[in-house]
């Protein structure tokens, strides 16, 4: 059975991203686009597109253009814009890369995207520096200055160009984030004009965007989350973007009073600060209109909590890189604990069983997603594109859910990271919401570690909140009260820290790494 969205089809114009999110910027050039949260650093719309212009003519005067390759590693900062949409002006290709990585990392991308120039800050110039001479970089652009690299401010001192260039909105790739997909190593993710232009056109009946929106930016840019609906979302919705180069939670909460934060877009992690941190209570949150969680698994009771402490709705949304990346989210007033929302506008859904059938309401398979935000393909890899995207256009998310007789979706967990107990499936992510519920608890993992007897069982690995005291038994009987006998923890440790990457998902393969070795 195919699911379509309960909400209005949308219009999606044949037109180029700068063009569709600057569109209405000349119309409100006073107001102001982005701030630097840590130091008050702002640009007006004008400036902001004043600035994409120079970018534009400083690339064009390189022989940079259409089909070119330009690399973005770097923090949240008003010139991410700058770069970002000045670079799709000219008709070029974004790869953006985690400033986490370590040089071999970078230079992989760097060399896999084909990139031609790397932009960068003076934090990050060994790394990059290294990265960018394996992979043949034709020159490297810094935000400051630092030796070896040219100041992003030469190469916007430039005549601005007068227009955006053309290109084909359903084939020309703007975007090259990179993502493992379902399964394996980092694949470059080709998202074209059309792919981000479709997907924030099918945001809006969904997000419910007023004319004063201000968001903080914590999540980081070059991950597709911050990238479309943080960026590029905002500053086509016409609101204000607050940004914040690394996550502290004093310095978020105050930015939230301090510029009247209406939306804030986190991830589960952050969600758990809100519900459960002290500092929350030093602070004035009275401007949240809407708490958005994405890019892992959020727990109803969590939601719940978090909702209940700040004055909002804690709502969560799902999606892929390889979906630009909203594929499902919560309307304004339509929240129902654990559910990611409904599927956006002109969206098609399935829930598809081990053997093929599609399955109906309230039954767990594969969800199969179909629409317009779905990616062009991997990069130089048709192999894996065909295994992700099938010959009717199905994207195979990999993720395990259902549907409800509301057309609000859930996901179970990971295909991939079932735990199979003597052929029974255990989601860890059931698990890890109910470990929450402790109140000893901070924050959790589970992963499946090896059992002669049943295959597989779970084990969890538990951060106990300041001060809290409980043992791995207390936390298990405590699971163990919630779920059937197959679902039961069977090991628990506790740790200083669970490991996240920058988006909110757990490491679970660090975990299973380290358990593998003895080291846990």
């Amino acid at each position: 059975m195919i699911y379509s969205s309960p909400l209005p089809t949308v219009e999606i114009p044949e037109v180029s991203l700068p063009g569709y999110v600057l569109e209405g910027a000349t119309n409100r050039a006073d107001r102001i686009a982005i701030v630097d949260g840590p130091t008050g650093r702002s640009l007006t719309y004008g400036a902001l597109t004043e600035s994409v212009a120079r970018m534009a003519g400083g690339l064009t005067a390189r022989g940079f253009g259409r089909g070119d390759v330009f690399a973005i590693l770097a923090p949240n900062l008003p010139e991410y814009a700058t770069a970002f949409l000045g670079v799709a002006a000219v008709g070029g290709i974004n790869t953006t890369i985690n400033p986490t990585y370590t040089a071999e990392e970078i230079e992989f991308q760097l060399r896999d995207s084909g990139a031609r120039f790397l932009l960068t800050i003076p934090m990050f110039m060994e790394q990059a520096a290294v990265a960018a001479s394996g992979a043949g970089i034709e020159e490297i652009f810094v935000l400051g200055e630092a030796a070896g690299a040219t100041p992003l401010g030469e190469l916007l001192a430039v005549e601005p160009v007068g227009g955006f260039a053309d290109v084909d909105p359903g084939d020309d790739v703007v975007a090259l984030p990179y993502s493992s997909g379902t399964t394996g190593l980092p694949k470059g993710v080709m998202l074209t004009h059309r792919n981000l232009v479709a997907n924030l056109a099918q945001g809006e009946p969904a997000f419910g965007m007023g004319d004063d929106e201000v968001a903080i930016a914590v999540l980081p840019f070059f991950h597709i989350y911050g990238m479309q609906v943080l960026m590029n979302g905002m500053l086509r919705y016409g609101g204000t973007v607050v940004t914040m180069p690394r996550f502290d939670l004093q310095e978020f909460l105050s930015l939230i009073q301090q510029h009247g934060v209406t939306r804030a877009y986190v991830v589960p992690p952050i969600v758990l600060a809100l519900a459960k941190h002290p500092l929350v209570d030093d602070f004035d949150l009275s401007s949240l209109r809407s708490v958005f969680s994405g890019a892992a698994p959020l727990s109803a009771e969590l939601a719940l909590e978090a909702s209940a402490r700040v004055g909002c709705e804690v709502a969560q949304g799902y999606g892929l890189t390889e979906t630009s990346p909203v594929t499902h989210a919560t309307p304004p007033g339509q929240f129902k604990p654990g559910s990611i929302g409904v599927a956006l506008s002109n969206t098609e859904c399935r829930v598809v069983g081990p053997d093929g059938d599609d399955l109906g309401q309230g039954e767990d398979g594969e969800i199969w997603i179909r629409g317009p935000q779905v990616m062009k393909g991997y990069l130089n890899n048709p192999e894996a594109t065909a295994a992700t995207i099938d010959e009717d256009g199905w994207l195979h998310t990999g993720d395990i859910g259902h549907v409800d007789d509301d057309d609000h979706w859930y996901i179970v967990d990971r295909l991939k990271e079932l735990i199979k107990y003597k052929g029974f499936q255990v989601a860890p992510a059931e698990l890890e919401g109910l470990l929450l519920t402790h109140p000893a608890v901070a924050d959790g993992a589970v992963i499946p570690v090896p059992d002669e007897e049943a295959g597989e069982v779970p084990k969890a690995f538990v951060v106990l909140k300041p001060g809290a005291e409980a043992t791995p038994e207390e936390i298990m009987a405590h699971v163990a009260g919630h779920v059937a006998h197959f679902k039961q923890i069977r090991y628990l440790d506790i740790v200083e820290e669970i490991p996240k990457s920058a988006s909110g998902k757990i490491l679970r393969r660090i975990l299973k790494d380290q358990e593998a070795a003895g080291r846990v």
